[in-house]
């Protein structure tokens, strides 16, 4: 996605039928800075996703965070990324995999990042192009 496809997220809305599945405050190791090391990375992810059909308590009636976590775990997995951004970046792009993802907002906090601050990060906002 570029630049000029980033618009706000859109909130949980029963007239747009939108709910939102989200993760929150997922602590991994991940090889991530210029420097290379493990070092813990904190990542929430906010996805506005379709509700239009009954999902009748069926798991495949819904988006599965367990899915989008398996998904950043696999991404983490794969090896060494230099910064904070291209972790977002692929972590939305991975999540737009399911069709019903209509938005994402995912935040990545390198807990060591700064000496006397709780986290250096940042924080991402896609949706899906039409």
């Amino acid at each position: 996605m570029t630049a000029a496809n980033i618009q706000p997220l859109r909130i949980a809305d029963a007239q747009k039928s939108l709910r939102h599945v989200f993760i929150r405050n997922l602590e991994v190791l991940a090889h991530i800075g210029v420097d290379g090391k493990a070092q813990p990375v904190r990542i929430n992810v906010d996805l506005a996703v379709e509700d239009k059909i009954a999902i009748e308590d069926k798991l495949e009636r819904v988006v599965d965070y367990g899915a989008i976590d398996s998904a950043i775990r696999a991404i983490i997995a794969a090896g060494h990324i230099n910064l904070a951004e291209t972790l977002a970046e692929r972590i939305a792009h991975a999540c737009f995999a399911d069709s019903r993802v209509k938005s994402a907002r995912v935040r990545v906090e390198k807990l060591h990042a700064l000496p006397g601050a709780e986290s250096g990060g940042v924080e991402i906002e896609r949706q899906r192009s039409a």
